[in-house]
């Protein structure tokens, strides 16, 4: 015990919470999107359960994730389609590109369905079309599949399993406490949601991106990056898919702030005449 009551845990442990709190806002952002599809009555119950169900089921895959990476690091086969498709593939290549589609593939559905004609004229019908139980599966699997790029990006910080675990639990304490006001400033304001799911888009593109080097960082083979028609497959910087958010709120809050502008004057100009 003494052993991890270090400066360097300490500060890890700050570090890390800090990594988890960044990166899990785009899942707590899915969190409060998707528990809006529960019936009305058990929302807060399906987010109440659905957090703590995925968080304990985070500890538990970090602690298998650390074996599997350093096992299966290696990369199960190279791909060497000359011109087309090279490079190398193993658990991490794998685990990113599922995670990548799959994100990918709900938030174009969530955004599908926003657009359509149904959404708009039974709105509230369609956002209680899933049972408690579906929604709270649901935020569990895809907690599980945000926790893969946090989780990766903790192991460079440290392998110390109890910090890793610890800044998990912190964090969830957080999502708890943070999840019933994020969802209902996203009811009061749905504009947001569908900012929120063009993000979510975004994260999909950046775990698609990771896949590229997965292979290559964890052997320290440029050779084993994957190239796709002899392009190779960068991943995106944090930096820029922060600085990308941050565009993106931004021009949603001066599109509304426009937006009431023109009403206003509109009004204005209805009650002169």
């Amino acid at each position: 015990m003494a052993d991890l009551l270090t400066f360097e845990n300490l500060g890890n442990l700050v570090m890390l919470c800090f990594l988890q709190a960044v990166l899990g806002f785009d899942n707590l952002l899915y969190i409060s999107i998707e528990s809006q599809r529960a019936p009305v009555a058990q929302q807060k119950a399906v987010r109440f359960w659905g957090i703590i169900v995925a968080v304990a089921l985070r500890v538990i895959l970090l602690f298998v994730m650390i074996r599997l990476i350093e096992s299966l690091a290696e990369p199960f086969f190279i791909l060497n389609w000359a011109g087309v498709l090279e490079g190398g593939v193993n658990f991490s290549t794998i685990v990113f590109i599922i995670g990548g589609i799959f994100i990918i593939y709900t938030a174009v559905k969530e955004i599908a369905h926003l657009l359509s004609v149904d959404h708009l004229d039974h709105d509230v019908e369609g956002r209680s079309g899933k049972s408690a139980v579906k929604v709270i599966m649901m935020i569990v699997a895809m907690n599980l599949i945000f926790s893969f790029d946090s989780i990766l990006s903790a192991l460079a910080i440290t392998d110390v399993f109890p910090i890793l675990a610890a800044a998990i639990l912190l964090s969830g304490g957080a999502m708890l406490l943070l999840a019933d006001g994020v969802t209902a400033f996203i009811e009061k304001n749905r504009m947001y949601e569908v900012l929120g799911l063009f993000i979510l888009l975004i994260v999909g593109v950046v775990l698609l991106g990771e896949a590229g080097v997965a292979a290559s960082h964890a052997m320290h083979d440029d050779a084993l990056q994957l190239k796709i028609f002899g392009q190779p497959l960068i991943p995106m910087s944090k930096t820029t898919f922060y600085f990308a958010v941050v565009v993106l709120f931004a021009v949603e809050i001066l599109q509304t702030g426009y937006s009431r502008k023109l009403d206003a004057e509109r009004h204005a100009e209805q009650s002169r005449h």
